[in-house]
């Protein structure tokens, strides 16, 4: 009989936002796939399984790695050894590592079992809290760099909101375009840096928004949401 691999949410900042089960599937794991084995490390001592640690094979997984990293986890998996997934933050697959694993998994055995283990997503939190129509809304990882007025047009005529990963760097010019694209009336709402002792939450009109952030030392992780057209 085959083992499982589970595909672990882990915190997105605030590290009290672990599951009950992800620990337990943490701690009853064979081996645990990590993004980064030090930032799991870390999670892993912040929950009191130093223990874990010190008995535990930590594998780096991560979306650079080669194929042969993948066929040693599908012998382990056929191996009968029970593996867990985990990236730095949130849920693996999320613009995260973790899809194109299970989907090579699958092409190869479509028998393995993978099974998930839900918790913290920056995107989902974003969308909990932005206060706008969300029963539709469409997740764009990261805004392409190029052909972003096809992509905008699509949007427009689903009539859905949406919502994509920011650098700090890029928010502000980011901000302009939607702009230019949405109109200075379109509402957005911003996360930075959710979870942590110094999250900041912007909402409103788009320049709005964007004299908010201009005032603001722009640092860590943005979360945008754009409100759906015409809602």
């Amino acid at each position: 009989m085959g083992g499982t691999l589970y595909i672990v949410a882990t915190p997105i900042g605030n590290l009290e936002d672990i599951t009950l089960r992800a620990i337990r599937i943490l701690t009853d794991a064979d081996i645990i796939l990590a993004e980064d084995t030090r930032v799991t490390k870390k999670l892993l001592e912040s929950q009191n399984l130093k223990l874990k640690i010190n008995n535990l094979k930590l594998i780096s997984y991560h979306q650079h790695s080669s194929d042969s990293k993948k066929q040693e986890i599908l012998k382990l998996l056929l191996e009968g050894k029970n593996l867990a997934l985990v990236t730095d933050a949130g849920t693996p697959g999320i613009s995260d590592p973790g899809n194109e694993l299970a989907d090579y998994l699958l092409s190869i055995n479509p028998e393995i079992k993978i099974v998930p283990v839900p918790g913290a997503s920056a995107i989902v939190s974003a969308l909990s809290v932005c206060g706008f129509n969300v029963n539709s809304f469409v997740f764009l990882g990261f805004l392409p760099k190029k052909k972003r007025k096809k992509l905008f047009d699509w949007i427009k005529t689903g009539n859905v909101s949406f919502g994509f990963y920011e650098s700090p760097k890029r928010i502000i010019k980011t901000l302009g375009v939607l702009e230019e694209h949405f109109g200075a009336e379109k509402r957005v709402f911003v996360g930075r840096e959710m979870t942590k002792f110094y999250e900041d939450y912007y909402r409103g009109k788009i320049p709005e928004v964007k004299l908010q952030m201009e005032k603001s030392k722009m640092r860590g992780e943005i979360v945008v949401v754009v409100e759906g057209y015409g809602v």
